[in-house]
């Protein structure tokens, strides 16, 4: 597993990770699609600090210089 994730791509996954959650848990976004979206923030914090994405390994996309 080789890193495939930029320090921009990282704070930007960060940043909608904590959008996610204030969305959440200020009652904005509730039931199913408030829990999707816990999910996908969830999802999106732990690529951006693994600093790995399984979807752009699939495409071949990385955005981490080489």
């Amino acid at each position: 597993m080789r890193a495939n994730i930029n320090s921009t791509d990282k704070v930007v996954r960060i940043l909608l990770a904590v959008v996610a959650v204030v969305l959440y848990f200020t009652g904005t976004v509730t039931g199913t699609p408030g829990i999707i979206l816990l999910i996908v923030g969830g999802i999106l914090l732990l690529t951006s600090l693994i600093s790995f994405c399984p979807i752009y390994h699939l495409l071949g996309i990385s955005t981490k210089k080489k």
